[in-house]
């Protein structure tokens, strides 16, 4: 066994380093003759020397690959050949570079590349996989038009652009629009589509197609509609119109990712496009249409505009990410969208922000570019483009994007390039801005207040934690949105934008009657934590008078959690204030139902155990579930007839629809079930599940069941129906491993990857299992260590199959300096363990050193 030490040793990629590349791609034509192990894959690309590259030696990219013959101008070379590429002399003058390759997609677990799924072959090339299926220049800034031909016996043949020719056993496809290889596509096999199409506001007809397997084509209908909309929302928002004649998505079953936005042909992991009543919930159908919007909105933000390098990743997207928000904001409720959206920030990015894989938005270095798709690239990113927007307002935020992609169509992009068209559009001077791409670390925001003849000044002092690499930070330009309420609850003072430039900085409010109650953060207007005094009777007040819906969710999350600290530091009772504070809000019914089922959600396990971390307290995951369990039990006793009213009332009568409204609806009569179960042994949830005709329902029901350990004739219903589902099954497993008391977690997981069903080829069953495992704190983090390495051992035999799975999977262990000595110790050994295995990936090897802090 090698030194743990020895894994890091491979080269890192630096920013400062960046060079343009030494030769342009006019034109590219590839051939691809398919065979599941011996796919011949031709190219044919025009050179020529670029007058603002580096002409050092020619360098193409390529990884397992087989070269079997190179040309320059049609006669043929003996390049050098390594692991990483090839090395050739070229002349000094145009040149055409051909070359022949073979690769078996066949035998490419990693889903990277050309491979194949359930027969069908298909590409992922994003960030470095195109050097898996030719040799190439595989950057971001070399872009060229593609010219694809497929030869072979599949049904269907698919890739970029529009069609422009076919006959027996071939398709020929011509993309016009210049893209970077990590954009291209390629997709053949037997499969069937649901067909539209959509009128673009200048006149265009454009051919729509969802392709899937036979079988699948019941399940298509939503998400094409969530296309159509997005097409027009973003002609009407952002006025940009779709450019092919033809939009292709494909539903592929074994995907790495969510979906991938090559140009006119999206590909997608097929649990982010198939959905139906029967088989997908309210949250599925949710996430199906901001992915399909997500993938269609690079179109522009991506595709025709894309980053220079990987660096610069956040400029797609953390711009793409806050574009398909304002998309669901618009198509269901924003001030839902705005809580869920900081629900998943603080959960996943400032737990990356806070912990040894911190990093900034836009990286100085990495080794593996896989492991920045990170929640700091994507949702920190889209909210520093928020914060952005609040703070140059609306009309000159559109006026500035008008001009980015006017100015930039068809180029490679920078951070720099981004923030001088709002300079220019806008007047104002970004550079103190610009420190969100390059400071890592969430930000503490310290406030205090003053009172005197009626003058009300709010204190506010920032601070950033040292981060892995960055010990010292600047003071961050900070738009805080406030508001004053009255001692009555009328609001005094209306939202207003406070920007804060320094370390310290105060803001008067004169000319009030009363001392107000500050509402700060209003729509959480920047990604920081809010550090104040206060107590639960301002608490209770903002959460019964706040008209910012943001601030009232989070009045009750603040009374919720102190009262859970409480609990879990000073074995506390459950806190009466909150519990009576959280029935006047249940009983508003001018509230949004969803907005209610979200303030009936305690505090995370993670937030919780974040919370005493940072308070110098060492959490104990066992006790932090136990007392969160003991709370919703006194919820549940607190107010049955409330939650017997809620349940009943917000039933949805007649056929199944996943639209807002509804949704909403069910949201908060399930949340009342999952607190009713407590009470009645299963008995409503017993009943729900025998009489739903959705999944939504039917779900609900079972998860209600399970989290009292009354599950199991259902739970083997369930299994019997649905067997032949594989994203209804993924659903099944990953049930069972979220719901087990935390002692019987891990054996849980380590009795399902024994069933016929597991396949750890899959990335959606892997996920659905460890997934689970590693986010279900007290199950994981059992004192026996037994979660620990059940998930290691499980990494280890992943990693030579499917590093970039592996490697964020690794991201479970970052938490573990947060632990008692014990679990630290125990952590610590499976880690070793793992960056000591011979030939470990790149792409694990870099996670587990940065874990480590090596």
């Amino acid at each position: 066994m090698k030194d743990a030490a020895a894994t890091t040793s491979h080269d890192t990629v630096y920013l400062a380093d960046y060079a343009p590349f030494g030769w342009t791609v006019e034109e590219v034509h590839l051939t691809f003759r398919l065979s599941p192990d011996a796919t011949r894959v031709t190219s044919r690309i025009r050179f020529a020397p670029n007058p603002e590259g580096r002409q050092d030696r020619f360098f193409l990219h390529g990884e397992q690959l087989k070269l079997i013959e190179a040309k320059i101008d049609g006669a043929p070379v003996s390049p050098e050949v390594t692991p990483r590429g090839l090395t050739c002399d070229v002349p000094d003058a145009p040149f055409t570079w051909e070359a022949e390759v073979e690769i078996a997609p066949a035998q490419n677990f990693a889903l990277e590349g050309l491979y194949m799924s359930n027969g069908m072959y298909c590409t992922q090339c994003e960030a470095e996989g195109f050097r898996k299926i030719t040799y190439y220049p595989d950057r971001p800034d070399v872009m060229s038009t593609f010219t694809v031909r497929i030869e072979g016996d599949e049904k269907v043949k698919l890739a970029n652009g529009n069609p422009v020719d076919s006959g027996a056993g071939f398709a020929e496809w011509h993309d016009p629009w210049p893209k970077p290889a990590y954009l291209f596509a390629l997709v053949a096999g037997d499969l069937v589509n649901h067909p539209d199409s959509f009128t673009t506001r200048s006149g265009k007809q454009v051919e729509l197609n969802i392709w899937v397997r036979p079988g699948d084509e019941d399940k298509c209908a939503f998400g094409m509609e969530a296309l159509k909309k997005s097409m027009k929302w973003d002609e009407e928002v952002y006025g940009r119109e779709y450019d092919l004649d033809i939009f292709n998505i494909v539903a592929v079953d074994d995907f790495n990712m969510g979906a991938m936005e090559n140009k006119g042909l999206n590909i997608f992991n097929s649990s982010c496009v198939l959905a139906s009543p029967e088989t997908s919930t309210d949250a599925n159908f949710e996430r199906i249409e901001a992915i399909i919007a997500h993938e269609y909105f690079h179109n522009w933000t991506g595709n025709r505009i894309t980053c220079r390098d990987w660096f610069q990743l956040c400029l797609k997207e953390g711009l793409t990410v806050f574009r398909d928000a304002q998309f669901t904001a618009d198509m269901r409720s924003e001030p839902v969208k705005r809580i869920g959206d900081v629900i998943d920030l603080r959960a996943r990015q400032f737990r990356e922000d806070n912990g040894p894989l911190a990093h900034p938005v836009r990286p100085e270095s990495f080794q593996e570019i896989n492991n920045f798709y990170t929640a700091t690239v994507y949702e920190k990113g889209a909210e520093v483009i928020g914060m952005l927007k609040r703070l140059v307002g609306d009309d000159e935020y559109y006026k500035a994007l008008d001009l980015y992609f006017a100015r930039h169509d068809g180029q490679a992009c920078t951070i720099e390039d981004w923030l001088a068209v709002f300079e220019e559009a806008t007047g104002r001077d970004l550079s103190q801005f610009k420190r969100w791409y390059s400071q890592a670390g969430t930000p503490r925001l310290h406030v205090t207040e003053t009172w005197e003849d009626g003058t009300f000044t709010l204190h506010f002092r920032q601070e950033t934690p040292a981060t892995p690499g960055q010990p010292e930070k600047q003071p961050q330009v900070l738009p805080i949105e406030v508001g004053l309420i009255g001692p009555n609850g009328d609001e005094v003072v209306e939202t207003t934008l406070l920007e804060m430039t320094e370390a310290e900085q105060s803001f008067a409010f004169t000319g009030l009657g009363a001392r107000p109650v500050p509402s700060i953060l209003r729509g959480f207007s920047a990604p920081v934590i809010l550090q104040r005094e206060t107590d639960n009777a301002e608490r209770a007040f903002l959460m019964a008078h706040d008209t910012d819906p943001y601030n009232r969710w989070e009045a009750g999350r603040g009374l919720a959690k102190q009262a859970l600290m409480r609990m879990i530091a000073g074995g506390a009772a459950p806190d009466e204030a909150y519990l009576g504070a959280l029935h006047t809000l249940l009983s508003d019914e001018t509230l949004d139902p969803a907005f209610r089922a979200l303030a009936m959600a305690l505090p995370s396990e993670d937030d919780l155990a974040q919370t005493l971390h940072e308070s110098s307290m060492t959490p104990d995951p066992q006790r932090i579930w136990e007392k969160r369990e003991e709370m919703r039990d006194a919820m549940a006793r607190w107010m049955p007839d409330l939650l017997e009213k809620l349940f009943h009332a917000h039933q949805v009568p007649g056929t199944y629809q996943p639209d807002a409204g509804p949704a909403a609806s069910r949201a908060l009569a399930n949340a009342a079930l999952s607190l009713l179960t407590r009470l009645d042994g299963g008995e409503k949830a017993r009943a729900q599940y025998a009489s739903a005709d959705n999944m939504t329902q039917q779900l609900a029901a079972l998860s209600c069941l399970l989290s009292i350990d009354a599950a199991k004739g259902e739970l083997a219903a369930f299994y019997d129906h649905w067997q032949a589902d594989r994203l209804v099954i993924d659903k099944w497993f990953s049930l069972q491993v979220a719901y087990a008391k935390p002692a019987e977690t891990a054996a849980t997981a380590a009795a399902l990857v024994e069933h016929p069903d597991f396949d750890m080829k899959n990335p959606n069953r892997f996920r659905a299992v460890f997934g689970a495992l590693s986010m279900s704190p007290a199950g994981f983090h059992h004192a026996s260590g037994a979660g620990y390495e059940l998930l290691a051992d499980w990494l280890l035999k992943l990693d030579p199959l499917n590093p970039q799975t592996t490697a964020r999977m690794c991201a479970a262990f970052q938490t573990w300096r947060r632990f008692d000595a014990d679990r630290q110790a125990m952590m610590k050994t499976q880690l070793e363990r793992i960056g000591a295995q011979q030939d470990l990936s790149r792409d694990t090897s870099e996670m587990v050193s940065r874990i480590l802090g090596d």
